[in-house]
């Protein structure tokens, strides 16, 4: 009896362990149902169009590679989730694969029209010519015979620079004023310079002569780097101005400077007092020596103290030198390169020493200019580096998989933006590569950069451009001959690719000086936008052409006493609406072009405005001449202020400036 009762306890058991496991394998299969099947699915038509993409992804003649269009690891390429864009384009691009990606900007130039409306005919004429010289460069870098040239970059590379140079000041003169540095200078370089200031006289330039009255004696010599753009002036990595007679103060002054991309620095200037005791050094010499000797209301200490320390020896006699420049007098000036900065001597002793300014490096002072009131007698460079840092052997040490750009993301995106750039500008593209692009927005593709680059003149640098597009892949190149007159032209090609590849709800035009904080850029944007067209930088109303100088605008290129409304063009934001009526117009010929690229943006949306009203949202914070607290963008960033701005946001969780120039 008992044993029958136990059989049946254990029956009862066994048959709840049975249900039990029937209900577990029920769950089971309602989960691989669910997930797991439309998963494995998903993978496979994931994996097919991919090799789909592979096959039919164009990247000049050579291609990317399949490895080439995914992250480098899993660690680095987070599951981006499909979110559709609040504005969708009339044009929307296929959602589903990697979409094709072309280095080869589809921006197409009819060179066979030529607008001939007043303001049309000056700058499409320079277009055509632009792109017809362009189309013949590009043929040739994609010829077999561009292997020639690739030969004769790397012979030219491994040529060595002098250790020392001489020039005589007619040889100077014959120059152009301009001794060339090949290879830049390095700790311990030197220049010695035997001139002779000239006599004072009156200024004859009017303009000019408004601001300096009486007689004027001043020469400027210049450390200068290499023109980084056609058009613009050449860096002054230095700027060293004696002023005898003529500066503002009524006193001899020297004024020392930098400039990167027309720019000026905070002058610092020695007006011939010693620099003060709690003032920082360059290299344990201090900024400014003393030259005035009516200063008896400037000195450190009282008469009586002096006098005190001069009985019980405890102070050596100071002696007042004059101002070490003289009129018809000759002087011998030494320039040299120390650890901390420049420091100057005249006649044997020293005058002033000027701090490096971050953004500048010896390497980059390729040539010493010389203007104004002197006489040159000889020159003298010495103790320079043998060979540039920055040749081909510097690039190929910054080619690396981790700089490479992300794939173009499956979808439409949030903001693209296009970064305008020229061929030589290597050092900016890689800043810009290894700081904000960095960004999490940019490397999970919810943002997407390119650099748009028009071609050299000098075929070897486009040569080297294409390698560098096909390594890289975040390079758009727009196929005519750059000219600093038609930048306006890559401001079209990036309206065209945010709209008809990248399929961008917002896009952004910015130069490669600039540094980009993405997330505050796109948040603003979406604070503003609303479904609204949107134009968003840091303004301009009612801004006046200038009619003379280096900048002049002809009544024929602009009749209008104002331009329009426009945004500084280091940085602005417009929504894809407007992005596609410019492409649209360019494609049809009605679209003006003017020779400033900000001015023919602001020119486009009011021409938009005018049947579909558009937001324009003014924010000083998108920096035109610098860095300010709390920027949104900062412009004239070199290479190291870039990497500096950078760390400081990783570090710091908060933006602030590096030091200016």
């Amino acid at each position: 009896m008992k044993r029958t009762k136990l059989d049946g306890f254990m029956s009862f058991r066994q048959k709840r362990w049975i249900q039990f496991l029937i209900g577990v394998g029920i769950l089971y299969l309602l989960l691989m149902v669910n997930f797991e099947v439309p998963f494995l699915l998903k993978s496979v038509t994931q994996e097919k169009d991919a090799e789909q993409s592979s096959r039919n992804t164009l990247f000049f003649t050579d291609g990317l590679s399949k490895e080439s269009l995914v992250l480098d690891s899993e660690e680095e390429s987070p599951i981006r989730p499909l979110k559709v864009p609040h504005y969708a384009p009339s044009n929307p691009r296929r959602v589903g694969k990697i979409r094709e990606f072309k280095a080869l900007s589809n921006l197409k130039f009819d060179v066979d029209f030529v607008n001939t409306t007043p303001g049309f005919g000056g700058i499409q004429t320079s277009a055509k010519e632009a792109f017809l010289v362009g189309k013949s460069f590009w043929e040739e870098v994609e010829s077999p015979s561009k292997n020639n040239i690739t030969e004769g970059i790397k012979n030219q590379t491994m040529e060595t620079c002098p250790g020392s140079i001489t020039l005589s000041g007619s040889g100077f003169q014959n120059k152009g004023n301009i001794i060339v540095l090949p290879c830049g200078m390095t700790l311990g370089s030197h220049i010695t310079l035997v001139g002779k200031p000239r006599k004072a006289h009156f200024e004859l330039d009017p303009k000019i002569s408004l601001l300096k009255q009486g007689e004027v004696s001043q020469f400027m010599m210049e450390l200068q780097g290499l023109k980084t753009v056609d058009g613009e002036d050449p860096p002054r990595i230095l700027h060293f101005n004696p002023r005898l007679k003529g500066d503002w103060s009524g006193k001899p002054v020297i004024e020392q400077n930098t400039c990167y991309r027309m720019q000026w620095g905070i002058a610092h200037r020695c007006e011939g007092w010693k620099s003060r005791v709690e003032e920082e050094t360059v290299d344990g010499k201090v900024k400014c020596e003393k030259w005035v000797r009516d200063d008896d209301g400037h000195l450190e200490d009282s008469k009586a103290s002096w006098w005190l320390k001069r009985v019980i020896g405890r102070t050596k006699v100071a002696f007042d030198w004059p101002f070490p420049f003289v009129e018809g007098k000759l002087f011998v000036l030494t320039l040299s390169a120390g650890l901390e900065g420049y420091h100057v001597n005249v006649d044997g002793r020293h005058i002033t020493s000027f701090p490096y300014r971050t953004g500048f490096a010896l390497e980059d002072a390729t040539g010493l200019a010389l203007k104004g009131d002197i006489d040159v007698h000889i020159i003298l460079a010495a103790s320079l580096p043998s060979a540039h840092p920055s040749f081909t052997p510097q690039k190929h040490l910054e080619m690396s998989q981790k700089w490479k750009a992300p794939p173009h993301p499956s979808g439409p995106i949030d903001l693209f933006i296009g970064i305008l750039s020229s061929g030589n500008h290597f050092a900016e593209r890689m800043a810009v590569r290894k700081s904000w692009m960095q960004h999490d927005l940019i490397k999970s593709s919810h943002v997407v950069a390119r650099f748009f680059v028009a071609l050299h003149a000098r075929k070897a640098v486009n040569v080297e451009l294409k390698k560098e597009a096909d390594f890289f892949g975040d390079i758009v190149i727009v196929p005519y001959m750059d000219h600093y007159d038609l930048v306006v032209l890559k401001t079209v090609a990036i309206c065209e690719y945010g709209v008809h590849t990248a399929s961008a709800k917002y896009i952004m035009k910015c130069d490669d000086d600039t540094f980009v904080r993405v997330d505050i850029v796109l948040n603003e944007a979406n604070k503003v936008s609303d479904g609204k067209s949107i134009y968003v930088g840091n303004i301009n109303y009612y801004h006046q052409p200038l009619r003379y100088g280096k900048w002049a605008v002809t009544y024929e290129e602009w009749p209008g006493e104002d331009y329009p409304p426009y945004a500084n063009g280091p940085g602005y934001v417009i929504s894809s609406d407007i992005a596609e009526f410019i492409a649209s117009e360019f494609e049809k010929h009605k679209l003006k072009l003017f020779k400033m690229e900000d001015v023919s943006m602001g020119m486009w949306v009011e021409q938009f405005n005018k049947k579909n009203p558009v937001d324009y949202v003014h924010s000083l914070k998108y920096c035109q001449f610098g860095c300010i607290e709390d920027y949104y963008t900062a412009h004239y960033q070199s290479p190291r202020q870039m990497l500096c701005l950078w760390n400081k946001l990783q570090l710091l969780g908060r933006p602030e400036c590096c030091n200016m120039r």
